[in-house]
């Protein structure tokens, strides 16, 4: 990689006002007799009432993931000037979510089949069934449809809480996937997103097992004691491997149905960001859907695509990153990462905070091949932004130094 894409290549771009995702803008659009140009993603346009578009200007109109009360009404469609990209059939998921996914909603089916009855593992034995990483076309088509609508989905979910807090408000936090609940560096993990959370950070992660779901685990924590995170702890600590995919899950819900009424601690909270102040945001993909669900983050962004994905939480996290002990896939995360802080690629970087210090100088020795890089960073010395450390309340002043 040279030189970085222009900045209005890679920049997410607002298309809310061309784009109607719920029922009450579609209503509010169709009153003035005109959707010409407009797209309409993944609406119930077959439930009551049933919308009359006989009358409306449709020219240019894409109707995406949309069911109709007939065959005929998107026909009508076609014919008037619109086009229209319906649903795939016999897909377990939908082609234009309109929203992030709830960990409600990956856990369905948990109580009645298990793990292997959950959304989230029927949806990924279908991607496995399907060619996984290598779909076939119709399969590719209706993955990169989901895909798409999670991206729009992601720009309105974090509309509100960036323009309130900025880009520099969002930190990410990667490490270890197989570090057990209840160890040392989960505890340090969860009490990280539980600080951060309270001070106003958006904790962003991956969205798998470990330290990315301790992370979410203290931000879903926030508006508690310090206690009653422990105590969360010690629960979850029974079913400690990721791989017992079961008690993994069930030790997950049922901390969720015991702390889910509300925080201990009063927190001023605007409605809309309630999931960011309760769990943060998750960043998972079906890639490694052999792995259970993270869920404690608020919301949670499923892809297909890892490479969208791994991008994604990178160019989210603005306000600097954490990267707890991990393996290969953490450190092509650092490297990653370091890419598009040398490069600028998506603006200013925040801190590169990397926790145990022994770990990231004698075992794994980021420090001496990041310091130089960013040294000689196009933008200036940046070799400052690299942190480490062995105290997570240490890493919190440093990420909450500027906001």
């Amino acid at each position: 990689m040279p030189t970085p894409p222009p900045a209005d290549v890679i920049a997410p771009h607002d298309t809310s006002h061309d784009e109607i995702e719920t029922r009450a803008d579609f209503d509010r659009r169709l009153a003035t007799g005109s959707l010409a140009g407009l797209t309409v993603q993944g609406l119930r346009l077959d439930l009551d009432p049933i919308p009359d578009l006989t009358r409306t200007e449709v020219a240019g109109t894409l109707f995406v993931g949309c069911r109709f009360a007939s065959r005929e009404v998107g026909a009508d469609l076609v014919r008037r000037g619109a086009n229209v990209v319906p649903p795939f059939s016999g897909l377990p998921y939908p082609t234009q979510p309109s929203h992030l996914y709830t960990p409600e909603e990956l856990a369905a089916g948990f109580a009645e089949g298990g793990f292997a009855g959950m959304y989230d593992t029927r949806v990924y034995a279908h991607f496995r069934e399907h060619g996984g990483a290598l779909p076939d076309v119709r399969e590719a088509l209706g993955q990169r449809l989901h895909d798409h609508g999670v991206d729009n989905a992601l720009v309105d979910a974090t509309r509100s809480w960036l323009a309130k807090h900025g880009p520099q408000s969002v930190v990410g936090v990667m490490g270890g996937h197989a570090v057990p609940r209840g160890s040392v560096p989960y505890r340090m993990a969860a009490v990280l997103g539980w600080e951060l959370a309270r001070a106003d950070r958006l904790v962003v992660t991956g969205g798998g097992p470990g330290v990315m779901e301790a992370a979410n685990l203290g931000a879903f924590l926030a508006g508690r004691p310090a206690e009653e995170l422990t105590a969360a702890i010690d629960l979850l600590a029974v079913a400690p491997d990721f791989t017992d995919h079961d008690r993994y899950t069930a030790a997950a819900l049922a901390v969720r149905e015991r702390y889910a009424t509300g925080p201990a601690v009063p927190q001023q909270r605007a409605p809309e960001l309630d999931w960011a102040r309760s769990g943060g945001l998750a960043i998972p993909t079906w890639l490694y859907g052999h792995e259970p669900a993270n869920l404690f983050a608020g919301r949670i962004a499923k892809y297909f695509s890892n490479a969208i994905r791994e991008d994604t939480i990178l160019r989210l996290a603005r306000g600097g990153i954490v990267f707890a002990p991990g393996r290969a896939g953490t450190v092509q995360e650092v490297f990653q990462a370091a890419t598009k802080t040398y490069y600028g690629t998506d603006g200013a970087s925040g801190a590169y905070v990397f926790l145990d210090r022994a770990y990231w100088t004698r075992e794994l020795p980021i420090e001496s091949l990041l310091r130089p890089l960013f040294a000689a960073s196009p933008f200036g010395d940046l070799s400052t932004t690299v942190h480490l450390t062995d105290d997570v309340r240490e890493a919190v002043r440093v990420l909450t130094a500027t906001a």
